[in-house]
Parts: structure tokens; C-alpha cells; sequence
């Protein structure tokens, strides 16, 4: 009987402390600082976009058909992103195009065959043409 007496009185003085530490208020909440307006975009933002996604695509198969020169796409649009990404939102534009082009031959290519080499073909020829018109149409 006296051991359960003594539990109680310990229980009963442990209470308040517990009921303290449950009452503390809860901490402010989060406010996020609203970002300037992003400007306009530049005029050769699709055809950026669109090499963005070349460099992802490129940079899936050449590693697929272990073409030494793989790792080279990846520098490539981490140059293009430090380069072009003026905003957040442009970089998350130009990263996310990027993961497309990786992302999107998963599906159809699984190992290296003919068909991922002429993918590999036309993606360095549709990087090289977007490359060549947004330097001589755009530059000045």
C-alpha cells in the first residue's frame, strides 16, 4: 500500500511538468519571402529548353551504348544551367527539361541497339542546329 501511495504522489508531481511542456506554444509559422517577379523570358527560351532536353537525352543513350564521351553531357548542361540560369525558376525550367530528355528514352531503350545509336545520331544533330541558331541569331 505505501509503495502505491508513493507511486501516486510521483505520478501526481510528474503532471504539472508534463501539462507545462504540452502547453508551450506552438512556434511561428514559416514565412516565405516572396521572390521578385521573374522577367520576361528571353526569346530563345524554347529553342533552350529544347537543347536542355537534347543534353538530357544524349547524356541517357550515350551512357546506355557506353560511348566514352558520356559524362561530357552532364558537364555540359551544368555549364549551360550556371550559364542561362538567371532565376530559380529558369534553372528548375532548364534542369527539369533536362530530366525529360534523360528520363524519357528509359522506357523504349533498355540496352544499346541500332535504333539508340541513330537516337544518339539525331540528337547531336538537333543539338548542333540549336546550338548554331542561338548563337548566330540570338548573340550580339
Amino acid at each position: 500500500m505505501k509503495r502505491l501511495v508513493l507511486m501516486s504522489l510521483m505520478l501526481a508531481a510528474a503532471l504539472p511538468v508534463v501539462a507545462q511542456q504540452q502547453r508551450r506554444p506552438a512556434p511561428p509559422p514559416v514565412v516565405r519571402e516572396e521572390s521578385a517577379p521573374e522577367p520576361p523570358p528571353a526569346a530563345y527560351e524554347p529553342d533552350l529548353l529544347r537543347l536542355a532536353e537534347v543534353l538530357g537525352t544524349l547524356s541517357y543513350m550515350t551512357a546506355l551504348c557506353a560511348q566514352p564521351d558520356s559524362a561530357g553531357w552532364q558537364q555540359r548542361i551544368v555549364q549551360l544551367i550556371d550559364a542561362e540560369g538567371t532565376t530559380p525558376q529558369r534553372k528548375e525550367r532548364l534542369a527539369g527539361a533536362y530530366n525529360r530528355g534523360y528520363l524519357g528514352h528509359q522506357p523504349a531503350h533498355r540496352t544499346c541497339t541500332d535504333r539508340s545509336r541513330l537516337v544518339i545520331d539525331r540528337m547531336l544533330v538537333q543539338g548542333q542546329r540549336l546550338t548554331r541558331e542561338i548563337s548566330t541569331r540570338y548573340s550580339g
